[in-house]
Order: structure tokens, then C-alpha cells, then sequence
């Protein structure tokens, strides 16, 4: 099974559109989750959350956490801490730009690229230019 992607975001439209963007690059291949927003609705981050999406996208090839900003992160590590041992795979959490890393990460994980390939693919998407100097 490819690589496991969670996207999260404080805003849960934002993490929804990403992962919409990111599965259609992949066609599909890869299983992506987006959290965002906090159990009642506002922005904000969810560990909760974040740990059911690991769970899910957990297939034991690893999982790549792509997240929005700095509380995300925290949220992300507390996710992981509260999933404790349950979580088969390797979990890396990316400091990728959110959607060029999304879109970058889900077509190499669609393509059977490891966990450290798909991370570091994703990473190299903050090089990527999108107006000419």
C-alpha cells in the first residue's frame, strides 16, 4: 500500500480543498485524510482528530503529515504521542509548503516511492517557483 498522507489544517475547508487537489493528481491511488478545525466547528487543530486520520491512513508504509502552521505541528506531535504504539508505520511530519507538498507528496506516494522519498519530494516542493524573478 503506498504511503499514508494526513493533511492538517486549522481551517477545515482549507485541509478538505487540499486533499480534493491532492487525490486528483494521484488519481486516487493514495489514501489522504484531511483534518481541520476543532471538534466543535472553529478554526483551530484537533489532536483527536489527527489521531483517527493517522489511524486510517496508517497501511504500514509509513505516513507523511503535511500541516498548515506552527499549532498544527503541536497537534500533530500530540496526535502521534496519543496514538502510541498503535500506528504500524513510521510517521514523518514535513515542513513542505501545505499544497505544493500535498500535491508533490500524493503523486510520488502514488507512484510506490517510500516514506523518505515521498518526504523529501515534498520538501523540495519549497523550491518550486511560481513567478519568474
Amino acid at each position: 500500500m503506498p504511503v499514508g498522507i494526513v493533511i492538517v489544517s486549522h481551517s477545515r475547508q482549507l485541509a478538505e480543498g487540499v486533499r480534493e487537489m491532492a487525490e486528483q493528481m494521484a488519481g486516487g491511488m493514495v489514501a489522504i485524510r484531511a483534518v481541520g478545525g476543532t471538534a466543535d466547528g472553529e478554526l483551530g487543530t484537533n489532536p483527536d482528530g489527527i489521531r483517527e486520520a493517522l489511524a486510517i491512513a496508517d497501511g504500514g508504509d509509513g505516513i507523511l503529515v503535511l500541516m498548515d502552521l506552527g499549532s498544527a505541528v503541536l497537534s500533530a506531535e500530540t496526535a502521534i504521542e496519543l496514538a502510541g504504539d498503535s500506528l504500524t508505520s513510521p510517521v514523518i511530519l514535513s515542513d513542505a509548503p501545505l499544497v505544493e507538498g500535498a500535491i508533490v507528496a500524493a503523486v510520488e506516494a502514488s507512484i510506490g516511492n517510500s516514506l523518505d522519498d515521498v518526504a523529501a519530494a515534498a520538501l523540495r516542493a519549497k523550491d518550486l517557483q511560481k513567478v519568474a524573478p
